[in-house]
């Protein structure tokens, strides 16, 4: 314990000397089943040249509206970017301003620390504290008081330097957070145009296949509605999920394709994939091109039930596989949920486990 004098001694050393603390700114799937050979057999066929050309029309459109749901969710995404960099820019400018005030209030500590270093035109140190001292007990006590003072006057250095590095480190962050925004925002406005382009796309499109459709036949619609047939009964998918989803799928056969649709009574063909496994618990990007990157690739010699199958370059089309070399999808404008041959434009497929 320091006696008295020692007290009195850095008392009137550091009267105006104050110290502050530093103000820190998925189940694997069980083989439950035997794999399903990945059959390339034709896309739709039958009915007219005009239904035909209506199902190319169609696939043109189709292929139109994922590009746009693929662009729309680009954007969200470039959105949450521009989100979090906008946050990280006030954030950092917060804590540069914290800093800066912690800088400034631990310069003045310093700056008074400096201002004692003579009490009473007497330089501070041992050797002065040893000439001027007028006995023993007081040349140790005013060497007890220096040494404190020494590394009070230390601590308070410190903690001007690291005021100092968070204010820089601070400014650095908010100048990265700025530039992020800046690319962000931009990227956003690209694609933001691009949506708008991608619309008169489509609408293009659906104008054209709504001056060929009074050119198709009663049996051509009649086609379009063909279901496919019935189920397959027993059907035994990898995992509870995809047997739900499977399921799910199945009972929205002869429901309407609507572009854009996402249920629950008509559908787009991504929109049904993401429909049916959302009834699993389990949440499918949006457009078919997401979905192709969603989950476990899977060999084409390996498909089981429930796995999503994908057509085109790039990816515009997806279905679900219900049993050897069939699946169910929503096809295209005027047609319906239905059962169909795994189509010629296959490129790749996924298996989504929970």
């Amino acid at each position: 314990m320091q006696s008295h004098p020692v007290k009195r001694v850095v008392s009137g050393a550091l009267a105006a000397a104050s110290v502050i603390a530093v103000v820190t700114v998925a189940q694997p799937t069980a083989a439950s089943a035997a794999p399903i050979p990945a059959l390339q057999t034709p896309p739709e066929s039958g009915g007219s040249d005009a239904l035909a050309k209506y199902r190319d029309l169609s696939a043109q459109a189709e292929k139109a509206n994922e590009d746009l749901l693929k662009a729309q969710d680009d954007l969200a995404a470039k959105q949450k970017d521009l989100d979090k960099a906008d946050g990280d820019v006030t954030t950092a400018h917060s804590s540069a301003a914290t800093a800066a005030a912690d800088e400034a209030k631990f310069k003045v500590d310093v700056d008074k620390f400096a201002g004692a270093s003579f009490l009473s035109g007497v330089q501070m140190n041992k050797l002065s504290a040893l000439l001027a001292g007028s006995s023993t007990q007081d040349f140790l006590d005013r060497s007890a008081a220096l040494d404190q003072i020494a590394a009070e006057k230390d601590a308070a250095l410190q903690r001007l330097a690291g005021a100092v590095k968070q204010a820089k480190d601070a400014e650095t962050l908010a100048a990265d957070a700025a530039k992020r925004a800046t690319a962000a925002r931009d990227a956003a406005k690209k694609l933001a145009d691009d949506i708008t382009a991608k619309k008169k796309t489509l609408q293009d499109q659906l104008d054209q296949l709504k001056n060929t459709k009074p050119a198709l036949s009663a049996a051509d619609k009649t086609l379009q509605g063909d279901q496919g047939g019935e189920a397959p009964a027993n059907i035994k998918a990898p995992s509870a999920a995809a047997q739900v989803a499977l399921q799910a799928a199945l009972s929205k056969l002869g429901s309407a394709y609507v572009w854009g649709a996402t249920g629950p009574s008509t559908f787009d063909c991504s929109g049904l994939m993401q429909w049916a496994y959302k009834q699993a618990g389990i949440t499918l990007p949006r457009s078919s091109s997401a979905q192709s990157t969603f989950g476990t690739p899977i060999p084409k010699d390996q498909l089981q039930p429930g796995d999503l199958v994908f057509y085109y370059t790039p990816v515009s089309h997806v279905g679900m596989v219900v049993s050897e070399g069939k699946m169910v999808h929503a096809p295209t404008s005027g047609d319906v949920v239905k059962i169909s041959p795994l189509q010629s434009q296959y490129v790749g497929a996924r298996r989504v486990t929970s």
